[in-house]
Protein backbone atom coordinates (compact mmCIF):
# COMPACT_ATOMS: atom_id res chain seq x y z
CA UNK A 1 0.00 0.00 0.00
CA UNK A 2 1.17 3.49 -0.76
CA UNK A 3 1.80 5.77 2.33
CA UNK A 4 -0.71 7.29 4.74
CA UNK A 5 -3.05 10.05 3.04
CA UNK A 6 -1.69 13.28 4.74
CA UNK A 7 -4.56 15.85 5.55
CA UNK A 8 -3.33 19.34 3.52
CA UNK A 9 -6.29 21.39 3.63
CA UNK A 10 -9.94 21.47 4.30
CA UNK A 11 -12.30 23.58 1.90
CA UNK A 12 -16.19 24.56 2.68
CA UNK A 13 -18.24 25.32 -0.56
CA UNK A 14 -21.63 26.58 -0.09
CA UNK A 15 -23.90 26.60 -2.70
CA UNK A 16 -27.15 28.53 -3.45
CA UNK A 17 -29.97 27.21 -5.52
CA UNK A 18 -33.87 28.02 -6.31
CA UNK A 19 -36.97 25.58 -5.62
CA UNK A 20 -40.38 26.12 -6.87
CA UNK A 21 -43.21 25.24 -5.21
CA UNK A 22 -42.04 25.36 -1.66
CA UNK A 23 -42.39 27.45 1.21
CA UNK A 24 -41.22 27.20 4.87
CA UNK A 25 -43.83 26.06 7.44
CA UNK A 26 -43.93 29.10 9.86
CA UNK A 27 -43.37 26.83 13.16
CA UNK A 28 -40.03 24.40 12.43
CA UNK A 29 -39.11 26.24 9.12
CA UNK A 30 -39.24 23.03 7.46
CA UNK A 31 -40.13 23.25 3.56
CA UNK A 32 -43.78 22.67 2.69
CA UNK A 33 -45.45 22.45 -0.38
CA UNK A 34 -47.07 25.10 -1.92
CA UNK A 35 -47.74 26.03 -5.61
CA UNK A 36 -46.80 28.87 -7.01
CA UNK A 37 -44.24 30.21 -3.85
CA UNK A 38 -40.59 29.40 -4.45
CA UNK A 39 -37.40 29.16 -1.74
CA UNK A 40 -33.55 29.92 -2.43
CA UNK A 41 -31.62 27.97 0.29
CA UNK A 42 -28.42 27.15 1.14
CA UNK A 43 -26.63 24.22 1.54
CA UNK A 44 -22.46 22.95 2.17
CA UNK A 45 -20.09 20.56 0.27
CA UNK A 46 -17.43 19.34 2.57
CA UNK A 47 -13.92 18.68 0.67
CA UNK A 48 -10.99 17.20 2.65
CA UNK A 49 -7.75 17.70 0.18
CA UNK A 50 -4.78 14.90 0.65
CA UNK A 51 -1.37 14.78 -0.54
CA UNK A 52 -1.87 11.69 -1.64
CA UNK A 53 -3.96 13.10 -4.84
CA UNK A 54 -7.47 12.06 -3.17
CA UNK A 55 -9.99 14.04 -1.55
CA UNK A 56 -12.77 12.84 0.56
CA UNK A 57 -16.42 14.54 -0.23
CA UNK A 58 -19.28 15.06 1.32
CA UNK A 59 -22.80 17.11 0.72
CA UNK A 60 -24.90 17.35 3.70
CA UNK A 61 -24.99 18.42 7.00
CA UNK A 62 -26.42 22.18 8.43
CA UNK A 63 -25.01 25.91 8.58
CA UNK A 64 -24.74 25.45 12.02
CA UNK A 65 -22.63 22.15 11.92
CA UNK A 66 -20.25 23.82 9.03
CA UNK A 67 -19.62 26.87 11.48
CA UNK A 68 -17.68 24.39 13.87
CA UNK A 69 -15.79 23.16 11.21
CA UNK A 70 -13.14 25.88 11.02
CA UNK A 71 -12.01 25.30 14.07
CA UNK A 72 -11.71 21.22 13.81
CA UNK A 73 -9.66 22.05 10.66
CA UNK A 74 -6.24 23.15 12.24
CA UNK A 75 -6.36 19.58 14.04
CA UNK A 76 -6.48 17.93 10.60
CA UNK A 77 -3.79 19.36 8.39
CA UNK A 78 -0.96 17.22 8.56
CA UNK A 79 -2.54 14.42 10.30
CA UNK A 80 -3.14 10.79 9.02
CA UNK A 81 -6.52 11.06 7.25
CA UNK A 82 -6.87 7.25 8.60
CA UNK A 83 -6.83 7.65 11.76
CA UNK A 84 -10.77 8.16 12.05
CA UNK A 85 -10.66 6.33 15.51
CA UNK A 86 -8.64 8.92 16.60
CA UNK A 87 -10.05 12.18 15.42
CA UNK A 88 -13.64 10.98 16.53
CA UNK A 89 -12.11 11.01 20.02
CA UNK A 90 -10.07 13.96 19.94
CA UNK A 91 -13.11 15.82 18.45
CA UNK A 92 -15.78 14.39 21.04
CA UNK A 93 -13.93 15.68 23.38
CA UNK A 94 -12.76 19.51 21.65
CA UNK A 95 -16.79 19.57 21.29
CA UNK A 96 -17.76 18.67 24.34
CA UNK A 97 -19.46 22.13 24.75
CA UNK A 98 -21.31 22.75 21.34
CA UNK A 99 -23.08 19.19 21.11
CA UNK A 100 -20.40 17.84 18.98
CA UNK A 101 -21.23 19.93 15.50
CA UNK A 102 -19.19 19.34 12.95
CA UNK A 103 -17.27 16.55 13.63
CA UNK A 104 -19.75 14.05 11.90
CA UNK A 105 -19.10 15.69 8.25
CA UNK A 106 -15.72 15.55 8.68
CA UNK A 107 -16.07 12.23 9.37
CA UNK A 108 -17.86 10.95 6.84
CA UNK A 109 -15.12 12.86 4.18
CA UNK A 110 -12.55 10.71 6.43
CA UNK A 111 -14.20 7.69 5.30
CA UNK A 112 -14.88 9.18 1.39
CA UNK A 113 -10.82 9.10 1.49
CA UNK A 114 -10.36 5.62 3.26
CA UNK A 115 -12.58 4.28 0.53
CA UNK A 116 -11.11 5.82 -2.87
CA UNK A 117 -7.71 4.58 -1.13
CA UNK A 118 -8.19 1.29 -1.41
CA UNK A 119 -10.86 1.58 -4.36
CA UNK A 120 -13.54 0.26 -2.12
CA UNK A 121 -17.01 1.45 -1.25
CA UNK A 122 -17.48 2.46 2.20
CA UNK A 123 -20.22 -0.57 2.98
CA UNK A 124 -17.11 -3.00 1.81
CA UNK A 125 -14.32 -1.35 4.12
CA UNK A 126 -17.37 -1.33 6.97
CA UNK A 127 -17.66 -5.17 6.14
CA UNK A 128 -20.76 -5.73 3.67
CA UNK A 129 -24.23 -7.25 5.20
CA UNK A 130 -26.48 -6.78 1.98
CA UNK A 131 -26.19 -4.84 -1.25
CA UNK A 132 -30.49 -3.88 -1.31
CA UNK A 133 -32.33 -1.50 1.01
CA UNK A 134 -36.03 -1.78 1.28
CA UNK A 135 -37.41 1.80 1.74
CA UNK A 136 -40.54 3.56 3.38
CA UNK A 137 -41.87 6.61 1.59
CA UNK A 138 -41.53 8.97 4.14
CA UNK A 139 -43.50 11.96 3.52
CA UNK A 140 -43.39 15.98 3.68
CA UNK A 141 -45.00 17.45 6.45
CA UNK A 142 -48.87 17.66 5.81
CA UNK A 143 -49.50 21.09 3.94
CA UNK A 144 -52.83 23.50 3.32
CA UNK A 145 -52.80 23.62 -0.65
CA UNK A 146 -55.87 22.30 -2.26
CA UNK A 147 -53.16 20.26 -4.79
CA UNK A 148 -50.76 19.11 -1.83
CA UNK A 149 -51.67 17.02 1.24
CA UNK A 150 -54.08 18.87 2.50
CA UNK A 151 -56.48 16.55 4.07
CA UNK A 152 -56.96 13.32 5.23
CA UNK A 153 -57.91 11.56 2.38
CA UNK A 154 -55.18 13.29 0.38
CA UNK A 155 -52.78 12.03 2.70
CA UNK A 156 -54.48 7.91 2.31
CA UNK A 157 -54.46 8.62 -1.63
CA UNK A 158 -50.80 9.42 -1.38
CA UNK A 159 -50.15 5.88 0.88
CA UNK A 160 -52.07 4.30 -1.80
CA UNK A 161 -50.07 5.74 -4.68
CA UNK A 162 -46.67 4.79 -3.10
CA UNK A 163 -48.11 1.37 -1.88
CA UNK A 164 -48.53 0.85 -6.11
CA UNK A 165 -45.18 2.09 -6.67
CA UNK A 166 -43.50 -0.63 -4.41
CA UNK A 167 -43.05 0.60 -1.31
CA UNK A 168 -43.43 -1.74 1.85
CA UNK A 169 -43.61 1.40 4.30
CA UNK A 170 -45.01 4.53 4.63
CA UNK A 171 -44.44 7.21 7.10
CA UNK A 172 -46.79 10.69 7.69
CA UNK A 173 -45.55 13.72 8.98
CA UNK A 174 -48.95 15.69 9.65
CA UNK A 175 -49.48 19.23 10.07
CA UNK A 176 -47.73 21.47 12.61
CA UNK A 177 -50.06 23.43 15.18
CA UNK A 178 -53.15 21.73 14.15
CA UNK A 179 -55.95 20.70 15.83
CA UNK A 180 -55.99 17.03 17.55
CA UNK A 181 -59.12 15.65 16.23
CA UNK A 182 -57.74 16.49 12.43
CA UNK A 183 -54.26 14.74 13.50
CA UNK A 184 -56.40 11.65 14.47
CA UNK A 185 -58.49 12.23 11.54
CA UNK A 186 -55.47 11.60 9.36
CA UNK A 187 -53.57 8.68 11.42
CA UNK A 188 -57.21 6.79 11.02
CA UNK A 189 -57.31 7.64 7.15
CA UNK A 190 -54.42 6.33 6.20
CA UNK A 191 -54.54 3.23 8.57
CA UNK A 192 -58.37 2.53 7.28
CA UNK A 193 -57.05 2.99 3.90
CA UNK A 194 -53.22 0.50 3.94
CA UNK A 195 -53.40 -1.43 7.25
CA UNK A 196 -52.43 -5.00 6.05
CA UNK A 197 -51.32 -4.18 3.23
CA UNK A 198 -47.87 -2.02 4.12
CA UNK A 199 -46.26 -1.22 7.45
CA UNK A 200 -47.24 2.19 8.69
CA UNK A 201 -45.25 5.14 10.38
CA UNK A 202 -46.00 8.32 11.99
CA UNK A 203 -44.05 10.98 13.13
CA UNK A 204 -45.91 13.95 14.33
CA UNK A 205 -42.26 16.09 14.50
CA UNK A 206 -42.86 16.66 18.05
CA UNK A 207 -46.28 18.88 17.21
CA UNK A 208 -48.53 17.71 19.51
CA UNK A 209 -48.61 20.11 23.02
CA UNK A 210 -49.05 17.49 25.92
CA UNK A 211 -48.32 13.87 26.65
CA UNK A 212 -52.29 13.55 26.93
CA UNK A 213 -52.27 14.74 23.24
CA UNK A 214 -49.84 12.42 22.29
CA UNK A 215 -51.45 9.43 24.21
CA UNK A 216 -54.73 10.07 22.19
CA UNK A 217 -53.38 9.64 18.75
CA UNK A 218 -50.78 6.44 19.86
CA UNK A 219 -54.23 4.81 20.71
CA UNK A 220 -55.55 5.54 17.37
CA UNK A 221 -52.53 3.82 15.87
CA UNK A 222 -52.89 0.61 17.98
CA UNK A 223 -55.95 0.39 16.18
CA UNK A 224 -54.47 0.33 12.97
CA UNK A 225 -51.27 -1.49 13.54
CA UNK A 226 -48.98 0.78 13.06
CA UNK A 227 -45.15 0.02 13.11
CA UNK A 228 -44.03 2.90 14.70
CA UNK A 229 -44.79 5.95 16.53
CA UNK A 230 -42.25 8.21 16.31
CA UNK A 231 -40.71 12.07 18.06
CA UNK A 232 -45.00 12.80 19.42
CA UNK A 233 -44.94 15.43 21.33
CA UNK A 234 -43.27 18.83 22.61
CA UNK A 235 -40.29 17.68 25.01
CA UNK A 236 -38.61 17.51 21.62
CA UNK A 237 -37.58 13.80 21.90
CA UNK A 238 -35.32 13.75 25.08
CA UNK A 239 -37.23 12.54 28.10
CA UNK A 240 -36.58 9.01 28.47
CA UNK A 241 -38.98 8.91 31.63
CA UNK A 242 -41.96 10.45 29.37
CA UNK A 243 -41.66 7.70 26.56
CA UNK A 244 -41.23 5.06 29.07
CA UNK A 245 -44.65 6.12 30.39
CA UNK A 246 -45.99 6.46 26.90
CA UNK A 247 -44.94 2.96 25.93
CA UNK A 248 -46.64 1.43 29.20
CA UNK A 249 -49.74 2.76 28.12
CA UNK A 250 -50.00 1.93 24.39
CA UNK A 251 -48.75 -0.96 22.46
CA UNK A 252 -47.66 0.83 18.87
CA UNK A 253 -43.66 0.32 19.11
CA UNK A 254 -41.74 3.79 19.95
CA UNK A 255 -39.26 4.89 17.52
CA UNK A 256 -36.67 7.99 19.35
CA UNK A 257 -33.60 9.24 19.91
CA UNK A 258 -33.74 11.48 16.92
CA UNK A 259 -33.12 14.57 18.74
CA UNK A 260 -30.00 13.66 21.19
CA UNK A 261 -26.47 12.97 20.35
CA UNK A 262 -23.89 10.62 20.60
CA UNK A 263 -23.45 6.97 21.56
CA UNK A 264 -23.48 7.26 25.29
CA UNK A 265 -26.70 9.60 25.12
CA UNK A 266 -28.69 6.98 23.00
CA UNK A 267 -27.46 3.74 25.09
CA UNK A 268 -28.44 5.57 28.52
CA UNK A 269 -31.87 6.24 26.38
CA UNK A 270 -32.33 2.45 25.50
CA UNK A 271 -31.38 1.25 29.17
CA UNK A 272 -34.00 3.63 30.56
CA UNK A 273 -36.90 2.29 28.64
CA UNK A 274 -37.72 5.30 26.97
CA UNK A 275 -37.92 3.47 23.10
CA UNK A 276 -38.62 0.18 21.34
CA UNK A 277 -36.43 1.45 17.76
CA UNK A 278 -33.66 3.40 18.13
CA UNK A 279 -32.80 6.19 15.82
CA UNK A 280 -29.23 7.12 14.53
CA UNK A 281 -28.28 9.80 11.98
CA UNK A 282 -24.75 10.13 10.18
CA UNK A 283 -24.71 13.93 11.01
CA UNK A 284 -25.75 14.33 14.02
CA UNK A 285 -23.94 11.26 15.99
CA UNK A 286 -20.32 11.39 14.93
CA UNK A 287 -19.94 10.39 11.39
CA UNK A 288 -20.12 6.88 9.89
CA UNK A 289 -17.47 6.21 12.77
CA UNK A 290 -20.16 7.25 15.15
CA UNK A 291 -23.16 5.53 13.66
CA UNK A 292 -21.89 2.15 13.44
CA UNK A 293 -20.91 2.02 17.09
CA UNK A 294 -24.42 3.10 17.81
CA UNK A 295 -25.81 0.26 15.44
CA UNK A 296 -23.41 -2.25 17.08
CA UNK A 297 -24.31 -0.99 20.60
CA UNK A 298 -27.87 -1.71 20.06
CA UNK A 299 -27.54 -4.88 18.46
CA UNK A 300 -25.73 -5.86 21.79
CA UNK A 301 -28.89 -5.02 23.27
CA UNK A 302 -30.83 -6.80 20.93
CA UNK A 303 -32.71 -4.21 18.96
CA UNK A 304 -32.95 -2.48 15.68
CA UNK A 305 -31.15 0.74 14.17
CA UNK A 306 -33.39 2.91 11.61
CA UNK A 307 -30.64 5.32 10.05
CA UNK A 308 -32.42 9.05 9.71
CA UNK A 309 -33.14 10.13 6.05
CA UNK A 310 -31.60 9.26 2.31
CA UNK A 311 -28.10 9.73 1.06
CA UNK A 312 -25.23 7.74 -0.60
CA UNK A 313 -23.62 7.72 3.71
CA UNK A 314 -26.75 6.20 4.63
CA UNK A 315 -26.96 3.68 2.20
CA UNK A 316 -23.27 2.54 3.05
CA UNK A 317 -23.86 1.97 6.37
CA UNK A 318 -26.98 0.30 6.15
CA UNK A 319 -25.48 -2.23 3.69
CA UNK A 320 -23.36 -3.27 6.54
CA UNK A 321 -26.10 -3.72 9.21
CA UNK A 322 -28.17 -6.43 10.06
CA UNK A 323 -30.75 -5.00 12.70
CA UNK A 324 -31.76 -1.87 10.85
CA UNK A 325 -35.00 -2.39 8.99
CA UNK A 326 -35.60 0.47 6.32
CA UNK A 327 -33.98 3.19 4.18
CA UNK A 328 -35.86 6.29 4.75
CA UNK A 329 -37.14 7.66 1.46
CA UNK A 330 -37.68 11.31 2.25
CA UNK A 331 -38.89 13.53 1.61
CA UNK A 332 -41.30 13.24 -0.73
CA UNK A 333 -44.59 14.13 -1.63
CA UNK A 334 -47.19 13.50 -4.77
CA UNK A 335 -47.14 16.89 -6.74
CA UNK A 336 -43.49 17.95 -5.94
CA UNK A 337 -39.93 16.19 -7.29
CA UNK A 338 -37.82 17.15 -4.69
CA UNK A 339 -36.53 19.60 -2.29
CA UNK A 340 -32.78 18.21 -2.61
CA UNK A 341 -30.50 20.08 -5.67
CA UNK A 342 -28.94 17.89 -7.92
CA UNK A 343 -25.47 17.25 -6.57
CA UNK A 344 -24.99 13.88 -7.66
CA UNK A 345 -23.61 12.81 -11.12
CA UNK A 346 -24.49 9.29 -12.49
CA UNK A 347 -28.10 9.56 -11.82
CA UNK A 348 -27.84 8.85 -8.27
CA UNK A 349 -31.29 10.62 -6.73
CA UNK A 350 -33.36 9.94 -3.84
CA UNK A 351 -36.86 10.48 -5.02
CA UNK A 352 -40.09 8.80 -5.27
CA UNK A 353 -39.61 7.08 -7.92
CA UNK A 354 -35.93 5.95 -6.98
CA UNK A 355 -37.19 2.49 -6.05
CA UNK A 356 -37.47 -0.86 -7.95
CA UNK A 357 -40.36 -2.39 -8.57
CA UNK A 358 -40.17 -4.35 -5.06
CA UNK A 359 -39.78 -1.01 -3.17
CA UNK A 360 -35.75 -1.56 -3.08
CA UNK A 361 -32.54 0.72 -3.66
CA UNK A 362 -29.11 -0.57 -4.19
CA UNK A 363 -25.88 0.36 -2.00
CA UNK A 364 -23.75 2.20 -4.19
CA UNK A 365 -20.70 -0.01 -5.32
CA UNK A 366 -18.38 2.95 -6.58
CA UNK A 367 -14.97 3.67 -4.11
CA UNK A 368 -15.44 5.29 -1.13
CA UNK A 369 -19.52 6.76 -0.56
CA UNK A 370 -19.88 5.42 -4.06
CA UNK A 371 -21.47 8.20 -5.90
CA UNK A 372 -19.34 11.37 -7.63
CA UNK A 373 -20.41 15.04 -6.99
CA UNK A 374 -21.58 16.76 -9.99
CA UNK A 375 -18.90 19.67 -9.79
CA UNK A 376 -20.44 21.05 -12.99
CA UNK A 377 -23.24 22.04 -10.88
CA UNK A 378 -21.88 22.83 -7.61
CA UNK A 379 -19.44 25.47 -8.84
CA UNK A 380 -22.18 26.84 -11.09
CA UNK A 381 -24.01 27.29 -7.84
CA UNK A 382 -21.16 28.48 -5.59
CA UNK A 383 -21.69 31.54 -3.44
CA UNK A 384 -18.82 30.99 -0.90
CA UNK A 385 -15.51 28.70 -0.73
CA UNK A 386 -13.12 28.87 2.15
CA UNK A 387 -9.88 26.99 2.50
CA UNK A 388 -8.35 26.26 5.16
CA UNK A 389 -4.76 25.44 5.48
Amino acid sequence: MAKSPIVTSVEIIQIEYEIPDLAIEPIIGIPIYQKGSSITPKSHVLRINTDAGISGEYYGGNAVEYAAIPGLASRLIGKNALDRELFYNDAKQALRQQAGMGRSQIDIALWDIAGKLFDAPVHQLLGTYRKELPCYASTYIADFDPDGLSSAEAMADFAEQCFELGYPGFKIHPWMGQPLDKQIEMVAAVGKRMAGKMDLMLDPVCTYETFGDAVKVGKVCDEWGYYWYEDPFRDSGVSAFAHKKLREIISTPILQTEHIRGLEQHVDFVLADGTDFVRGDPDYDGGITGLMKLAHAVEGLGLDLEVHVAGPDRRQTMGAMRNSNFYEMGLVHPKHPSMRPPVYADGYVDDLYAIDKNGMVSVPDGPGLGVPLDWDYIDAHTTDHAVYD
